[in-house]
């Protein structure tokens, strides 16, 4: 069974999933490999795990939160799943490449392999895969846009931008 929401974020509205015990999908709704609403899924903003999300995203949004404690369960191969559980190990307002990702997931010659399973993440800012940059610190690839990646990376460094403006990338 699948439990969702949706939540009103300032980037953007997003797509909460869970299943009984756990987050399985965070998703901008615009953004690339977003996940649609299946018609077995049940609406319900009460669900623990959906509600917890909601507000702790609110709380982050809102520079309150800064570490996120919800049981996660991302679906995805071994190599993605071990992509995503390096991802969620780089600290708020840190960034890495996506060569050291690769290297901390234990993979360290698949750098476009890494990429590409960052690009699939199901969990997006909870697992933070805008804090990933390319080898020159530049962004590169955000499911969410770079725009959202640049306003996310400048609201962990305290530089709180207009959210609103960056929300249509």
């Amino acid at each position: 069974m699948r439990y969702f929401d949706f939540y009103e974020s300032p980037m953007g509205r997003m797509l909460i999933v869970a299943g009984p015990d756990a987050l399985t999908g965070l998703y901008f709704i615009d953004q690339k490999y977003y996940r649609e609403v299946e018609p077995d899924w049940v609406r319900s903003p009460a669900h623990s795990v959906v509600h917890s999300t909601a507000r702790q995203m609110a709380e982050y949004f809102e520079g309150k939160r800064r570490e996120f404690d919800l049981p996660i369960a991302p679906e995805g191969t071994p190599f993605q799943s071990a992509i995503w559980t390096a991802i969620a190990s780089v600290k708020y307002g840190d960034l890495i490449t996506y060569s050291e990702l690769a290297r901390r997931a234990g993979h360290p010659g698949a750098i476009r392999a890494a990429g590409a399973a960052t690009g699939r993440n199901p969990i997006t800012i909870i697992v933070p895969c805008h804090r990933i940059v390319g080898s020159n610190g530049s962004l590169t690839g955000y499911a969410g846009g770079l725009d959202r990646k640049r306003a996310l990376q400048e609201l962990e460094s305290g530089a709180r931008p207009l959210f609103r403006a960056s929300a249509g990338s």
